[in-house]
């Protein structure tokens, strides 16, 4: 198959919001189709009615335009037509189009009306489980006549509709794992309409719906999670029914925690939005994502902008092998993008996590939000994600002198006599001073306080430090002085280098 006819879907449920894992999946579709020039198609497959919602819709197609993962074709939105000549892209508006279908395998004999009740059912799965064997349809309805056909519908019965699976092995060939054969038996004849009982009556399953809509789609290629591996066999009988050619399968690896379990909230955060919501960039975690299961030809390069993933980027370079998501490398991949990034972008990103010490951002001076410029060029390399501003700058915006004594690694600190006298001394000195204190007036201070009670290094400098930040150690006082001492001057709140001293030491 050529480049030009290279056609891939995303097709999630939006039931949930998105995880990681299907993350990975819309990212390896859209990078197969970029890099060959094809179609890279959004389906919504919205027929669970009972767990289908507009909100998780709306929140996954947000997710993927923050991950940078347009479509060609998908559905519309409010007010705007749909886009793409193989419409509608949403499951539950193509009704019709599956119940011209239904008739059609009926009317060729290749599926049957179903008149078993749930109880003949559940009979027949207590009958294999007492017998240790797999349960497999006895296909009791397969055979009926025309004339009990008519008289079942007469009666006004309810039934599903199976289909007629063909004896001989069902095969196909997953571009990541070769090729894969399943026995008819595996299968049995499987539903492709709901018993018309229920929220879902008359609804096609997943497995006939899904085919339907592929082949209509002329999807060439199905990449999805190995999960669905044992819908294939299922999906490979409805094509043959239909005459239909096979897409090129490729099935992904599953997604593990660190426990090797597959990942699940109990690990963490799992679905885009909370990484989101956590201050990841989407530089990174598409990054991330495109190594849970791929690799670069030169088995080192971890580093990608999204046009060199989508020039790098192979299934044949695909491991069938379980991913394990590795939340330090995430970490570190974010703290590289983080640096990397535009510092009024960043801004406006990270404005939202320090909300409550801030104004709103468009009603900003701007001697404010280039005091905020400077404070996060310090800050945030020392973060991996913007959600650990807030306690990262807890002590610029102010701190409790009182709780600060009480830190154990505080209290061991200042215990000591030497402690008490280089902050009278340090104290001594900032109230004599006038005006903003600056890196020449701080390191004059503690030159003549060094001098005053002979004490030098972290004697010297750690009972100073938990006066003015509430921590031992931490950044580098020239640098960080110039910004509490401006950041006073801007309304805040924020306690300048003197008042600070003056709390503490009247503590």
């Amino acid at each position: 198959m050529n480049a030009r006819n290279v056609r891939v879907r995303f097709a999630p449920s939006p039931t949930g919001l998105l995880h990681v894992g299907n993350a990975r999946t819309a990212l390896y579709n859209w990078l197969f189709a970029r890099r060959a020039g094809g179609s890279y198609i959004l389906r919504i497959e919205d027929t669970d009615l009972e767990r289908s919602e507009e909100r998780y819709e709306d929140r996954l197609i947000e997710d993927l335009r923050w991950l940078g993962l347009d479509w060609d074709e998908g559905p519309d939105e409010p007010g705007a037509p749909a886009s793409g000549e193989f419409g509608p892209y949403r499951q539950s508006h193509r009704q019709s189009i599956y119940a011209e279908h239904t008739e059609r395998l009926l009317a060729e004999g290749k599926a049957y009306r179903c008149f078993c009740t749930a109880e003949e059912l559940e009979a027949e799965r207590n009958l294999a489980s007492a017998e240790h064997r797999p349960h497999v349809y006895s296909g009791r309805c397969r055979h009926l006549g025309a004339a009990e056909i008519e008289r079942n519908l007469a009666a006004g019965q309810h039934f599903a509709v199976r289909l007629k699976i063909a004896d001989h092995p069902l095969r196909f060939h997953d571009l990541v794992r070769g090729v894969v054969e399943f026995p008819p038996e595996a299968v049995s004849d499987p539903i492709l309409v709901r018993s018309a009982t229920g929220a879902s009556a008359g609804f096609p399953v997943y497995n006939y719906s899904v085919v339907i809509d592929d082949a209509l789609m002329q999807i060439s290629h199905v990449i999805r999670g190995d999960d669905h591996i044992a819908n294939t066999p299922r999906q490979v009988a409805i094509y043959e029914a239909f005459g239909w050619p096979l897409p090129e399968f490729a099935h992904l690896s599953t997604i593990l925690g660190a426990d090797r379990e597959r990942l699940s909230k109990r690990h963490g955060a799992t679905s885009v939005s909370t990484f989101r919501e956590m201050g990841y960039l989407p530089e990174a975690l598409v990054n991330y994502l495109a190594l849970l299961g791929w690799g670069a030809e030169d088995g080192r390069t971890e580093i990608f902008t999204l046009d060199e993933l989508t020039s790098a980027f192979s299934l044949e370079r695909v491991t069938p092998s379980p991913a394990i998501f590795d939340f330090d490398k995430l970490n570190w991949l974010n703290r590289h993008y983080l640096k990397l990034a535009a510092p009024p972008g960043l801004a406006e990103l990270a404005w939202g996590y320090l909300a409550y010490h801030l104004p709103p951002r468009e009603s900003a001076p701007e001697a404010l939000r280039s005091w905020f410029d400077r404070l996060l060029a310090f800050f945030v390399p020392h973060v991996d994600r913007l959600d650990q501003l807030p306690a990262k700058l807890a002590f610029v915006f102010g701190f409790d002198p009182e709780a600060s004594r009480l830190v154990d690694e505080n209290s061991a600190v200042l215990s000591a006599d030497s402690s008490r006298t280089v902050l009278a001394e340090f104290a001594d000195r900032v109230r004599a001073h006038a005006g903003p204190v600056r890196p020449d007036d701080f390191k004059r201070w503690m030159n003549e306080v060094k001098a005053a009670t002979g004490a030098k290094g972290a004697e010297l400098f750690h009972p100073v430090r938990i006066a003015l930040t509430g921590a031992p150690s931490g950044p580098e006082f020239d640098k960080l002085l110039p910004l509490i001492e401006d950041g006073a001057a801007l309304g805040l709140g924020i306690p300048s280098v003197s008042e600070r001293v003056e709390r503490f030491v009247g503590v």
